[in-house]
């Protein structure tokens, strides 16, 4: 940083706020700090008062905060500079949109709707360096085109590139050359729902959970194939989850019956159908007695207990946006969910692992 004449700034980067003061009209910073000095900007500049200006003098090793702030857009976004489309106001890659580098600050917005990824060890490892900062909304949570996604800064003014080149270094071994955040956008797949229980079947009463699970669906790109009442018959059950997926049923949601009860038979028809069990319980709280399981081809069933049908927000909601983006659920990730897998009926829902505490 060094001391200069104000009519000698021109192409000089500012190292602090500029503050512009006009009675009744104006309070503020009319230049901020990164702000390269034009031509122009110097009548504006002695019109406050600033006959003298401390300005960046570029050092061997030192990079702007702005040169920082694209390092950090490359581990969170990945591709070069050269490779992200560069509009003249934002960079788009991989689904993602970064806005342009101000003040040390990027933000990155989702470009599509899909399942936001973030390598959580990856994102702690660089906000562990000091001096920078990358802030997300959770991962494995569903976003929409438009979504704010994470916003980086580089604190300093100026940063040692020897560190900026260490936390890339970092964030790459950690994630293997990938970027520490992806989307995965939705596809179109094709739904059927098997509705369990002898008190529907037989018309004692009537079903209300499928009607909760095809306005759920209706939010995506999912076309409904299919959806038959059984009773509590784990054969007949089975058979009709094979029956759905042999038409081409990507998912098929089994409602009903996934409690211990004697008459509760879905999570044995489902096991019986030879799909791959993942999981018959969660830690979460609306939804613990659910139900996954994978067939050879990766289709999916589920097993969905009744708080789907009165809960706001239950396991369902965290799996969904899961499957529809072929993110394949292992065992341990669904046991990653008990912090924060206690809902706890807030009038705004702040319920972390189901995306919509943001």
């Amino acid at each position: 940083m060094k001391l200069i004449r104000t009519e000698d700034a021109k192409g000089c980067i500012l190292c602090h706020d500029i503050t512009q003061i006009i009675k009744d009209e104006k309070k503020g910073p009319v230049f901020r700090k990164g702000h390269v000095v034009t031509e122009e900007d110097i009548p504006v500049l002695l019109s406050v008062g600033k006959e003298h200006l401390y300005v960046w003098e570029k050092e061997e090793g030192m990079l702007h905060e702005d040169e920082g702030a694209e390092i950090l857009r490359k581990i969170c976004q990945g591709g070069s500079a050269e490779e992200a489309a560069f509009d003249g106001v934002e960079k788009t890659f991989r689904y993602m949109k970064a806005t342009e580098a101000k003040e040390g600050k990027i933000e990155l917005i989702s470009d599509v709707d899909g399942l936001f990824k973030v390598n959580s060890d990856a994102l702690r490892a660089v906000n562990r360096f000091g001096q920078m900062m990358i802030a997300t909304r959770h991962g494995n949570t569903e976003v929409k085109a438009g979504d704010k996604l994470a916003g980086t800064r580089i604190i300093p003014l100026v940063i040692e590139e020897k560190k900026m080149q260490d936390v890339e270094k970092a964030a790459m071994e950690l994630t293997g050359g990938e970027p520490v955040l992806k989307i995965l956008p939705f596809q179109k797949k094709k739904a059927a729902v098997v509705t369990t229980g002898s008190e529907v079947y037989k018309g004692r009463i009537r079903d209300t959970f499928t009607p909760v699970l095809l306005e759920k669906l209706s939010k995506y790109d999912v076309e409904i194939i299919g959806h038959k009442v059984c009773d509590d018959d784990h054969e007949m059950v089975t058979m009709t989850i094979q029956h759905f997926l042999e038409q081409g049923a990507d998912i098929v949601l089994c409602t009903g019956g996934m409690s211990v009860d004697p008459d509760d038979r879905t999570p044995l028809a489902i096991k019986n159908t030879g799909a791959d069990i993942v999981t018959y319980g969660a830690p979460v709280l609306p939804g613990a007695m659910f139900m996954l399981a994978y067939t050879k081809e990766k289709k999916a069933i589920l097993g969905l207990p009744g708080c789907v049908m009165y809960a706001k927000r239950t396991i369902f909601d965290i799996v969904l946006p899961r499957i529809l983006a072929d993110d394949e659920i292992a065992q341990e990730e669904l046991a990653d969910l008990g912090e924060g897998g206690l809902c706890l009926g807030c009038p705004v829902c702040t319920y972390p692992n189901c995306g919509f505490g943001k």
